[in-house]
């Protein structure tokens, strides 16, 4: 039963760290991190991502251009660039750590030990990227609110909101933490012992042993 839960816990652990990947993927490439409504012009919303803004007009559609300089960026956003890409890739690689190391792969059945530090590294590697991505999204969400709350700015001059981007980020990071840290727990527990053991322990002595028997006890 304890080997049948731990597998169990190893599978959930993966498929959750595998759905926070995919939104922090996603959360990288939306550019759905802030967004501006004009009151003066309703039909046309601006959006800004980590890679590009965007323009929606009624009647031109979508319009998105890349941004022409890093080092331009706001500290923020630069910031928010590099810890999400490196979240993005310490994701993968512990997915396939993880994968490796899970019990009901017959790959490597015999090596336990590498299997479990292939386990323990995965998780670490799944809780690490999803602190990495929750970590720039909470700061593009705190400088946000203060600049949204400004008192020193006008009150006729729009602000930036949260992005839809923002909340995918914050999901993502969740599940992401969360696998990892069932993947850990899944690695530090011990399987139960087979209770096949337990029934052949306590069985009829095998053939080595009645030979025994019968050398110490020429009666029987």
């Amino acid at each position: 039963m304890g080997l049948v839960f731990r597998t169990a816990a190893q599978l959930a652990a993966l498929l959750l760290s595998l759905l926070g990947w995919a939104l922090s993927c996603l959360t990288n490439y939306l550019p759905h991190w802030k967004n501006l409504n004009l009151e003066l012009n309703e039909m046309e919303n601006w959006t800004m991502g980590l890679w590009k803004s965007c323009v929606i007009q009624e009647e031109a559609g979508r319009q998105c251009k890349d941004f022409d300089s890093f080092l331009g960026l706001p500290a923020e956003l630069r910031t928010s660039r590099i810890l999400v890409s490196l979240s993005n890739g310490l994701g993968l690689l512990g997915l396939l750590a993880s994968g490796c190391g899970l019990d009901c792969l017959r790959l490597g059945e015999t090596q336990k030990g590498l299997k479990r530090r292939l386990l323990t590294a995965g998780g670490v590697l799944l809780w690490t990227s999803g602190v990495m991505v929750l970590v720039p999204v909470s700061w593009v969400a705190h400088l946000t609110v203060q600049e949204f709350w400004d008192e020193s700015v006008p009150e006729i001059v729009p602000r930036w909101e949260f992005g839809e981007a923002l909340f995918l980020g914050w999901f993502a990071g969740f599940c992401l933490v969360l696998g990892g840290c069932l993947l850990h727990c899944a690695a530090c527990s011990r399987p139960a012992p087979p209770a096949s053991g337990q029934y052949a322990a306590a069985g009829p002595p095998d053939h080595c042993q009645q030979l025994e028997l019968r050398h110490t006890n020429p009666d029987i």
